[in-house]
């Protein structure tokens, strides 16, 4: 299956009728070709109305995090985005609501299985790394201890504006993204 046939079955999936109806399409950014992939939780309202995955402040924060510019984040050769979500969940007391879950169970192997070239994976934001590691820590312990999930997953927090206390009070973040971009240079070259 191609990713044209997966975003057909997307649309047309009864879970997705209400956004379907109002014209808007999942939003996810991938090739086959894809080298980095970032999954996520789920796209901002300023990203699914412009239909540019991580098109927002958290986007500009997203990039700088990796040391890449926006011509190299939106090459979906070399960096792939996939929300657990493919559409705006809709604003939350304290931010956004999380994505849907079954969103990811029905759709995320469909697209794994497509991408063969993936060199490494970005958790980002706890619910994309409660979803894949399913291993009960903290988001500050996972990213504390980074390395016990390479080489396959490499774990940041969401780069939303709400998470700047956490970034703040986490000093050791620093250190974290200067790994982080060595990696991301390592691949990219």
């Amino acid at each position: 299956m191609d990713f044209k046939r997966i975003r057909e079955q997307i649309i047309k999936d009864p879970l997705n009728q209400e956004f379907t109806k109002r014209g808007i399409g999942p939003l996810f950014q991938l090739s086959k070709q894809t080298k980095i992939l970032i999954i996520g939780q789920a796209p901002g309202l300023k990203a699914m109305e412009s239909q540019t995955v991580f098109n927002d402040k958290s986007g500009d924060t997203l990039r700088s995090w990796l040391g890449i510019n926006r011509e190299t984040f939106y090459n979906k050769d070399l960096i792939g985005v996939l929300p657990m979500d493919f559409y705006y969940p809709g604003k939350g007391a304290v931010g956004d609501l999380p994505p849907r879950v079954a969103i990811a169970e029905k759709y995320h192997p469909l697209i794994l299985n497509e991408l063969n070239h993936v060199k490494l994976i970005l958790l980002v934001g706890k619910y994309a790394q409660d979803y894949y590691l399913k291993d009960k820590e903290t988001l500050t312990n996972r990213v504390k201890n980074y390395q016990t999930y390479l080489p396959t997953y490499f774990v940041l927090p969401h780069p939303s504006p709400l998470n700047f206390r956490w970034i703040k009070k986490n000093t050791f973040f620093y250190e974290v993204l200067d790994v982080l971009k060595e990696k991301i240079k390592e691949i990219l070259k």
